[in-house]
């Protein structure tokens, strides 16, 4: 299992690249996920690149940003070429996205042909630099719940067109993620790790909560202590312990509760398959 921190969880603090490789290498970690806007403001960093984090013993899996699927396609254009980019200079082989801002129950059929349209003409784009297009299982997104995101599949229908499996998001559709796994493991290229306290606190991980300094974070926790069984979730889905896989914390105290997943992600990874429910 190869377990990367996200630099959006740095969002809000004055905190450098180095600092934030000098902490995941000596924490267990074996890669950064770069937040899109961390990788553009790296860019004039000229000595920052995939070269300089191998020294660490790190690398980038992936860099995670919102592309422009609003309909002008020459932005979307611009903006995936430029992201690719990046994603070369960190020798990425994924980039992730969200299949646009509304819930699949209020987007039109016409609609979701042009959103599908979009994302096939974004992951032939990418494919050109040798890297897979991720789409996020997501609220207010095609991808939203099971039906939706199996069907955006279908419709995008490109070989470079991946998903990151957000166990939580699966979970908060009121779908099984064992059971949406199992459809589409194939395609599952990343995995996005956090849980939640209560389902009523659902809402901090609203994006416009998220990114406010001065939102809420009830109900934020650690991997282990939340609703979400990842004791079950990783016995029954062994193909993460082969995979990538984010620790992706917007709360507080985000060394101590990076450190500790980290630890425990690990010793449960080195636990034998049928031993790791009886774990908790």
């Amino acid at each position: 299992m190869n377990i990367s921190l996200c630099t959006i969880t740095f969002r809000h603090q004055l905190i450098s690249i180095s600092e934030i490789a000098n902490f995941a290498r000596g924490n267990g970690f074996d890669g950064i996920e770069l937040w899109g806007a961390h990788a553009r403001n790296l860019a004039s960093q000229l000595d920052k690149d995939a070269d300089w984090l191998r020294d660490y013993d790190l690398f980038v899996p992936m860099i995670s940003d919102y592309l422009p699927l609003d309909g002008h396609r020459e932005a979307l254009r611009r903006k995936t070429i430029e992201l690719s980019g990046l994603a070369r200079r960190w020798k990425a082989k994924k980039i992730r996205t969200f299949a646009g801002g509304r819930a699949s129950h209020a987007v039109s059929d016409d609609e979701r042909r042009r959103l599908a349209g979009d994302l096939r003409e974004v992951a032939a784009t990418v494919a050109d630099f040798g890297i897979d297009l991720l789409v996020e299982t997501h609220p207010d997104t095609l991808a939203d719940n099971a039906a939706s995101t199996i069907r955006l599949i279908e419709e995008v229908d490109h070989p470079s067109l991946k998903i990151n499996f957000d166990v939580l998001h699966v979970w908060e559709a009121g779908d099984d993620p064992v059971e949406l796994h199992r459809q589409i493991a194939p395609l599952v290229r990343h995995y996005h790790l956090k849980n939640i306290t209560d389902r009523r606190h659902l809402p901090v991980f609203a994006p416009a909560n998220v990114y406010a300094a001065a939102g809420n974070r009830n109900g934020m926790t650690s991997l282990f202590s939340g609703q979400v069984d990842y004791h079950q979730i990783f016995s029954a889905i062994p193909a993460m312990s082969a995979g990538d896989v984010s620790l992706e914390w917007f709360g507080n105290d985000c060394f101590q509760t990076l450190a500790q997943d980290c630890s425990t992600l690990r010793e449960l990874d080195a636990m034998p398959q049928t031993t790791r429910v009886m774990a908790r």
